[in-house]
């Protein structure tokens, strides 16, 4: 197999510049179009950020952790970069796609790789109604909020909400409410990966919502649609060692 054409990004956090430049001094800088791979040098934030923005490229991301968080990443070392991508083990996921509609009458849509989730804007409790593949689940939320999330993301805002953690793999989708108060009883579900959920917010000029996409927020919406978007994969590379679904594997018994 012939070496990888990298184009390397980094965070702009101190020292991503000077590093940035280290491993293009190494390996060479590839323009984008010409690149088989994209390493990513920073932490989980930076790597999703890095995924949204190169999502259209569809090559393959290495994440190399320099930041505080690296659930997404694998360990940083300058040395045999080049023997560590060909020897990488490829996870392929799909993005959840969202569409919403606002007060206004406006239509947007977005990307998400972890979750989507709805959350109130005010003091006041929202009211949300959920339906699974146009069918009514739940009549009325009165929550904080309620989000989406898929395999990757459910260790991530979905886990602090006390969702459950999903194997990648398990073609699933984590369905969880944020601080609900009625039904009391109703602690989410785990829906299958081809359901598609919508939200239909209840009095959305009373108790307003926003809705976002990992960082891509939209305030006032009316309604919420989400699905796993199939027509797209994102490809993560990973060392054989430090593998994404043995990691989110070991997070349920931490």
């Amino acid at each position: 197999m012939s070496e990888p054409r990298i184009h390397f990004v980094s965070s702009p956090a101190p020292g991503g510049e000077k590093r940035l430049a280290r491993m293009a001094s190494l390996y060479g800088q590839s323009p984008l179009e010409e690149a088989d791979v994209i390493v990513a040098m920073g932490g989980d934030g930076f790597m999703l950020r890095t995924l949204h923005r190169f999502i259209e490229a569809q090559l393959p991301v290495y994440g190399m952790k320099t930041g505080n968080v690296g659930f997404l990443m694998n360990l940083f070392r300058e040395k045999e970069l080049r023997e560590r991508l060909q020897e990488a083990t490829e996870v392929s996921l799909h993005p959840l796609r969202m569409a919403v509609e606002t007060e206004s009458g406006n239509h947007a849509t977005s990307l998400a790789i972890n979750e989507v989730s709805l959350l109130r804007q005010t003091n006041q409790a929202a009211h949300i109604r959920i339906l699974i593949n146009d069918t009514v689940k739940v009549a009325e939320l009165v929550c904080d909020g309620v989000l989406l999330s898929t395999a990757a993301g459910s260790t991530a805002y979905n886990l602090s909400a006390h969702g459950p953690i999903l194997p990648l793999g398990t073609d699933a989708l984590a369905l969880t409410p944020i601080s609900p108060f009625r039904p009391r009883r109703w602690n989410g579900a785990v829906l299958p990966g081809s359901a598609r959920v919508r939200f239909e917010i209840i009095h959305p000029y009373k108790r307003s919502v926003s809705a976002t996409a990992d960082a891509h927020e939209i305030r006032n919406v009316t309604s919420v649609e989400a699905f796993e978007d199939r027509s797209m994969a994102i490809k993560l590379l990973f060392d054989p060692d430090h593998s994404l679904e043995e990691r989110i594997l070991n997070e349920q018994f931490l």
